[in-house]
């Protein structure tokens, strides 16, 4: 849950540190005081996008901290993101860690994030904040309007997000498939000549074979052949003056050794040189076996020449032709005959239309698991808004999620997702969209929201004015709704309605107020028991505050 919220210089919030308990708290304040701002502010450091004119006028940069107790999902993401968190200072185990995540926006709309002191991107905090904070927002009921909207909140209570995102890739999988049938038709003549210009190339290619590292092979073969007659003087000479010639240094370097053998027997101190010159002579015989060998295999081979020069002529011609290098033919070689392999894949109607059908099956597949799952949920989401809507003073009235079948399916199903809404008894069911008025679709939307809720694993849920459009009775009613919310999650709700103000555990007043130098700033108040009196008060009774109305504030916090 929400532990401590820190704003400096965020629109109209100069500085403010919040601490939050367990519970169902309020906050209430006037018209323009900046309630809606604090959720704003708790947005932002949750990933919500940002631009320059979120801070302060006249300050360098906003500065938002929020700091969460974790759970075990948040526990396990901070892990695998190696940004874990920071345990409890409490002596028992009674708290798990924390979490605090930061967002820092300049005034020139650069904007930086942080988990856990780290540097970390908006997505990361989007993650992490949506396995920590649910927020319905003001407007919530106006998106009810919207097919998708009622869609995707469906699909988030039934916990069939991942069934969707299932199906949804089984549809791209099955329109792309059925995409590469109708491009092999329409470019069948495109294709014909694309695959012949291959066609020819990859005889061309074929016929010449070229193997990898061959380029640089016959160049070798050709330059040895090439300097046959050098490298052969080169090597007699070279054998005559080692060992074939009277003057053989060999021989004159064996007498040498011999001599000295002699000698050191007298003086043992032309040990030395004899030590250097024997490893020495025995060098010069190798250099002589291996010269001798070499000569054996080297002879002037006109006809070899005259063949490797072809086989190199016929490279570099290749290579022109298809303006390469003539290193590269091997592997241009493979890439033409697999793009001619592609080719008459794509050019394979038969079997174009066989991984089409195999496409369209995996997606009814999927799908067919999805509606089945869509059915059973929407009967008990169903009741369970029909049920809400009798504590929220529409007796009679009904609740359902129409499964309307699609012909052909869809990215998201083989159905529409369509709430209908029956106001009182003795009416038909019909589009939410169409037939339910303002506070209807005020009531119905909350009567979502809790729901949902209440089946959401996330700790810490705000309703940010969901309110609006009713009061009276219904107001107790969602007061109450509410409270009983927070008795098994932490609730946080900005209200402008007594009903429900007077149900929060905890309460906090935002006010605004003259800067002195011109400007306007919030602040944020914990009400104790006596000026949480006024505030309803306050809320019942406008600017002029009674006996009366300070009266039925007691009532209603006493009750």
């Amino acid at each position: 849950m929400l532990r401590h919220l820190s704003i400096r210089d965020f629109v109209i919030v100069a500085a403010l540190d919040l601490e939050f308990d367990s519970g169902f708290t309020v906050f209430s304040g006037e018209t323009g005081a900046g309630k809606s701002i604090l959720i704003d502010a708790l947005a932002l450091a949750l990933g919500a996008r940002a631009d320059a004119s979120i801070v302060r006028s006249g300050e360098a940069r906003a500065d938002i901290t929020a700091e969460f107790e974790t759970h075990t999902q948040v526990e396990y993401w901070l892990d695998g993101q190696a940004l874990g968190s920071t345990r409890s200072t409490a002596d028992d185990d009674t708290h798990g860690g924390t979490v605090m995540l930061r967002r820092v926006v300049d005034a020139n709309g650069r904007s930086r994030a942080f988990i856990n002191g780290t540097a970390a991107t908006l997505a990361q905090l989007r993650e992490v904040g949506e396995m920590l904070v649910d927020i319905h927002g003001q407007h919530a009921h106006q998106l009810l309007m919207r097919p998708d909207a009622q869609r995707e909140l469906f699909d988030t209570h039934a916990g069939l997000l991942d069934k969707a995102a299932a199906v949804a890739r089984a549809w791209r999988g099955w329109r792309d498939k059925a995409q590469a049938v109708e491009h092999a038709r329409t470019r069948d003549r495109e294709l014909q000549l694309e695959r012949e210009r291959l066609a020819w190339q990859l005889a061309e290619l074929d016929k010449l074979a070229p193997q990898p590292g061959e380029w640089e092979e016959v160049n070798a073969e050709h330059n040895r052949l090439s300097h046959s007659a050098n490298l052969i003087e080169g090597v007699q000479g070279a054998l005559a003056a080692l060992s074939e010639s009277d003057e053989a240094m060999i021989t004159h370097l064996a007498s040498i050794v011999s001599r000295l053998r002699d000698l050191a027997e007298i003086d043992p101190a032309l040990n030395d040189a004899l030590a250097a010159l024997e490893p020495a002579e025995i060098q010069l015989q190798e250099a002589a076996y291996s010269l001798s060998h070499y000569a054996q295999r080297l002879e002037l081979d006109p006809e070899r020449l005259a063949q490797i020069e072809k086989r190199v002529d016929a490279l570099h011609s290749a290579a022109r032709k298809f303006r390469l290098k003539p290193e590269t033919l091997p592997e241009e070689h493979a890439a033409r005959r697999a793009q001619l392999a592609a080719l008459d894949a794509a050019a394979d109607l038969e079997a174009l239309h066989a991984a089409e059908a195999k496409a369209k099956e995996a997606y009814l597949a999927e799908a067919k698991q999805l509606s089945k799952a869509r059915a059973k949920a929407a009967r008990a989401l169903g009741a369970a808004v029909t049920t809400g809507m009798q504590e929220l003073s529409m007796k009679g009235g009904s609740f359902e999620v129409a499964l309307v079948a699609l012909p052909e399916g869809g990215a998201h199903g083989l159905e529409q997702v369509e709430f209908r809404v029956a106001g009182h008894a003795g009416v038909p069911l019909r589009p939410l969209a169409k037939v339910a008025s303002g506070g209807e679709l005020a009531r119905i939307s909350l009567a979502l929201a809790v729901i949902a809720s209440a089946a959401s694993p996330t700790p810490t849920l705000i309703f940010d004015e969901v309110d609006t459009g009713i009061g009276g009775g219904v107001a107790e009613v969602v007061g109450r709704l509410l409270h009983q919310l927070g008795r098994a999650r932490q609730v946080l709700c900005v209200t402008h309605l007594p009903q429900v103000a007077a149900r929060g555990d905890h309460h906090f007043q935002v006010a605004k107020a003259g800067n002195g130098k011109g400007g306007t700033v919030s602040s944020v108040i914990a009400l104790d028991k006596t000026s949480r009196i006024e505030e309803v008060a306050r809320m019942l009774g406008g600017l002029e505050i009674t006996a009366t109305t300070r009266k039925h504030a007691k009532e209603m916090l006493a009750a």
